[in-house]
């Protein structure tokens, strides 16, 4: 039997706020514990919420930014349940009545162009946080400074198949929030959270399989292998006949597998009521125009420009600007001259690769785009060949130092002197009369032989277009 994964994704990005979104309290990352609290945010009581304005604010863009339909009564709700690092025992959020809802973002794949489904947008406040160091090993200790921080949370519909989907639009959604400038986007420090709802059915089957629910992955690699874990979870559960519990799981990181944690609840659990201290969120359709016209250029429109601008590739340009840092840094460099195939070929090849094997990204680059304009201009000038710029490139990466004088250091600057090639493919073909017979006697396979030992002889620094040129004269000599 076959089975169809159906993946919904619950995204929590939290907002860039200066304030909380019910007090005053600040809203800053790597305070002491418990210093950035108030009667508010601890749920003390007699204490009253006032919604931040500026995260109203942006629920409305990041909705117009997702083609979500913009509600002008959205409703503030309580959400009842209990957790140690929840004060007040209920979490203000939004039920029936979200701020946004009936939007769609586009995705690419492998396979193509997919559109996704939003559910929703609606507007909550984070809980705290549970800290396992401390004098005690077996205590748990609470931090309340993320208590009452705004957080957008975005709903999927299920409408995606497997984990590259699902990453795909997790990266988009990142992309959303920081073009727009409402959240830092930082999943280290939980800015931006997801949690995926999977579940499996026979292919052809319309009915929806029993969900479970895998928490706080933090994480674009984490999400497709937790997904990717619990697709073979269930399927192969159903395929020895045992029965799919509807649950929350976390994700363990460390051994790339997920466990039980609690039987999921449904929304009739959580109790939900309008929320008696808030009044409906209330405004006018030119708020919303306003704020419509002070949206940026987003991924999408920046991919079609950059297609129509500097004559990329569809996919190319998508890679480009699913990551507003990334964009940045290719127009900062075609900007001072470099062609701009070359660049995204350098961003999205080398760099790409060095940046996952050592968990960094461009904001930790040490290569600034001037710096990969001037290596690429030494390509194109001939200083360094395109495999030469390989280890340039990579001493960069590593140094920051100024690939001039990389180049210098390591003696790699190519030689052009066409003296001095064609004594060294004189050299090689001295050295190798076997071959050369074998050549003049029709085996042409063997020109790349002869290439790829005079570059030897050149330590790999021979200007390879000179070199092709005298082998070839040299062989056809005789």
């Amino acid at each position: 039997m076959q089975f169809e994964p159906v993946i919904g994704l619950e995204v929590h990005a939290q907002l860039s706020t200066n304030s909380k979104m019910f007090c005053s309290c600040a809203n800053q990352f790597g305070s002491a514990p418990n210093d950035q609290v108030c009667p508010v945010c601890l749920g003390l009581p007699g204490a009253l919420p006032k919604a931040n304005h500026k995260a109203i604010e942006y629920a409305i863009m990041l909705g117009l930014a997702t083609n979500c339909q913009i509600r002008f009564d959205s409703e503030f709700a309580r959400k009842n349940y209990f957790y140690p690092d929840l004060p007040k025992a209920y979490q203000i959020s939004q039920f029936d009545k979200p701020i946004c809802e009936h939007g769609w973002v586009e995705i690419e794949t492998k396979a193509g162009t997919k559109r996704i489904g939003i559910t929703r947008i609606h507007m909550e406040e984070d809980a705290g946080k549970l800290v396992h160091e401390g004098q005690d090993p077996n205590a748990s200790y609470v931090d309340l400074n993320r208590a009452g921080v705004p957080l957008l949370e975005i709903v999927s519909e299920p409408d995606i198949r497997n984990s590259e989907e699902a990453k795909a639009y997790m990266e988009k959604i990142h992309a959303y929030v920081t073009y727009l400038g409402i959240c830092n986007g930082d999943m280290e420090k939980g800015n931006l959270r997801c949690d995926a709802n999977v579940s499996i059915r026979p292919v052809g089957e319309p009915k929806f399989g029993t969900r479970t629910e895998t928490k706080n992955l933090n994480s674009f690699r984490n999400v497709a292998l937790a997904i990717d874990f619990e697709i073979a979870r269930q399927t192969d559960a159903v395929l020895d006949g045992a029965k799919i519990v509807q649950e929350t799981r976390l994700w363990d990181g460390n051994l790339n597998q997920s466990r039980s944690l609690r039987t999921k609840e449904d929304s009739h659990d959580y109790r939900y009521f309008p929320c008696p201290d808030l009044p409906v969120v209330r405004f006018t359709p030119g708020l919303v125009e306003s704020l419509k016209a002070k949206l940026p250029e987003l991924p999408d429109q920046k991919r079609d420009r950059f297609i129509q601008e500097y004559g990329l590739s569809h996919y190319d340009a998508s890679l480009l600007t699913v990551n507003k840092a990334v964009s940045h840094y290719f127009e900062e460099a075609t900007a001072l001259g470099a062609n701009a195939k070359a660049v995204t070929n350098w961003i999205n090849g080398d760099m790409a690769r060095l940046f996952n094997e050592t968990k960094t990204q461009i904001e930790d680059s040490k290569i600034t785009p001037a710096a990969l304009a001037k290596m690429l201009a030494r390509i194109e000038d001939g200083t360094i060949s395109s495999k030469i710029a390989k280890t340039i490139f990579e001493g960069m990466f590593q140094t920051g130092k100024d690939p001039d004088q990389l180049i210098d250091e390591q003696g790699l600057r190519q030689v052009s002197d066409e003296g001095a090639i064609r004594e060294a493919v004189m050299k090689v073909i001295a050295a190798n009369p076997g071959q050369l017979a074998e050549y003049r006697s029709g085996k042409d396979r063997l020109f790349g032989f002869f290439v790829g030992q005079v570059m030897k002889e050149t330590k790999g620094k021979g200007n390879p277009a000179v070199i092709n040129q005298w082998v070839k004269e040299l062989l056809d000599q005789g």
